[in-house]
């Protein structure tokens, strides 16, 4: 039985709740929110070497209606949210598309546009708020991806709880998602990692469980369970501190990943063990971090496909997440408005890593990596320039500019460039 058929009635006993006490309706009405984003979207990913589609380009427009209504007064308050999102080809072909930001058919042509909705019911008691419908986590083992023209929707149930002091509970399940260049409802599966696990298996549900608690106004501490329903289970265990240090922030947080299988083992071998790291100093507009990383075990990372890794290694091109791979991590930002100059932003990062095994990897540049004896290597680079106008007609039209290279000697190395002009209308 899916989410959808278990709670459906539940949903409708909302609706009639909201029918018959119109007087309820002040908090729902008067504290709702509406916006809408405007997202102009340039992608260009240009591939090195041998490979069978050298590049990757397409260029689209976004629509991003977003509707947040208030609480129901009472002691138990109902609301509603809606996301309607539209996304609109401005320049593609099938010799450069499937850069994420538009679906495409068999025959690589991406289509004129698409289009995905989708609602959610939500209850608040207190300080614990239960959402079901659709939904977009950003949380160690289920992150949504945000990160092309418009986001991605998994349709589930969700419970925050913040009641006890310092203390936030999650809990929730999901059964389908909508892909970030999708308009269908789709299965969910595990990432392939470069063929090391099936992307032809699906599981029913992914059920996830955790807590945060502030041990300390300056300390942190996390543990999340999660498992793809007989594909893989996860384990996360955080810890996160800041603390001010003359006259800056000092900051310092670790991420510990175990995934195995689970169930049915559809997935088949799932071992992995990984430790991510960052370590860094802020003050005045300057913020300096460096990290390590260590994935241990027989396979890679294991997480969902379509989601964010939740490591520090994630770049725009590779997520340095391969069986036994070691990685170094530096990032520079810089706020222009140290300098007088608001708005504006610039952040450098850099990731090396070595030691990635490649006997699960299905790349020719694997295959002779296995017959030499090899072990997998890779860096990148990524440069990210962020303005936000300030005053004006243009007032808080967003412009960004991202930079990435990247160098593998098991995956197809790249040179990409993103363009994202952003307007949020706020009604």
């Amino acid at each position: 039985m899916t989410i959808k058929k278990l709670l459906a009635p539940k949903l409708c006993i909302c609706i009639g709740v909201f029918a018959n006490t119109p007087f309820a309706f002040a908090g729902f009405v008067e504290d709702g929110k509406t916006s809408l984003e405007l997202r102009n979207f340039y992608f260009d990913r240009d591939f090195k070497g041998d490979v069978a589609q050298s590049k990757r380009d397409e260029w689209a427009q976004g629509f991003i209606a977003n509707y947040q209504s208030g609480y129901t007064d009472g002691n138990i308050g109902f609301g509603l949210d809606a996301l309607g999102m539209l996304g609109l080809k401005l320049d593609s072909s099938p010799y450069r598309s499937g850069t994420g930001l538009l679906p495409r058919g068999s025959d690589k042509r991406a289509d004129d546009d698409y289009s995905k909705l989708s609602a959610t019911a939500k209850v608040r008691i207190a300080k614990s708020e239960f959402r079901v419908g659709g939904l977009n986590p950003v949380l160690p083992l289920l992150a949504s991806n945000n990160s092309r023209l418009l986001p991605q929707i998994f349709r589930g149930a969700q419970l925050v709880s913040k009641d006890i002091n310092n203390l936030t509970l999650t809990a929730g399940r999901v059964d389908a998602v909508k892909l970030r260049d999708s308009s269908s409802t789709d299965e969910l599966t595990a990432s392939n990692q470069n063929g090391a696990y099936s992307g032809g298996v699906t599981g029913d549900l992914f059920t996830y469980a955790g807590f945060d608690y502030q041990v300390l106004p300056s300390t942190m501490l996390s543990y999340h369970v999660g498992e793809l329903e007989d594909l893989f289970r996860r384990d996360f265990l955080g810890l996160k501190f800041s603390h001010p240090l003359a006259g800056g922030k000092v900051f310092a947080e670790a991420r510990y990943f175990r995934a195995r299988e689970a169930g049915r083992e559809l997935l088949g071998e799932v071992d992995n063990k990984t430790i991510s790291t960052n370590f860094g100093y802020a003050t005045g507009g300057h913020t300096l971090a460096v990290g390590y990383q260590k994935v241990q075990g027989d396979t890679p990372f294991a997480y969902m496909a379509g989601t964010d890794t939740y490591l520090y290694s994630e770049m725009q091109i590779s997520t340095f997440s391969m069986a036994n791979e070691r990685s170094l991590y530096s990032s520079y930002t810089y706020n222009f408005a140290a300098l007088g100059i608001p708005g504006l932003s610039f952040n450098l990062r850099y990731v090396k890593g070595d030691e990635a095994d490649p006997t699960l990897i299905r790349t020719s540049k694997a295959a002779r990596l296995r017959a030499e004896g090899k072990d997998g290597e890779e860096w990148e680079r990524s440069t990210d320039i962020t303005y936000v106008v300030q005053s004006g007609p243009l007032r808080d039209v967003s412009l960004r500019w991202r930079n990435a290279t990247n160098r593998s000697n098991y995956a197809d190395s790249a040179d990409e460039n993103r363009l994202i002009i952003s307007y949020v209308i706020n009604f």
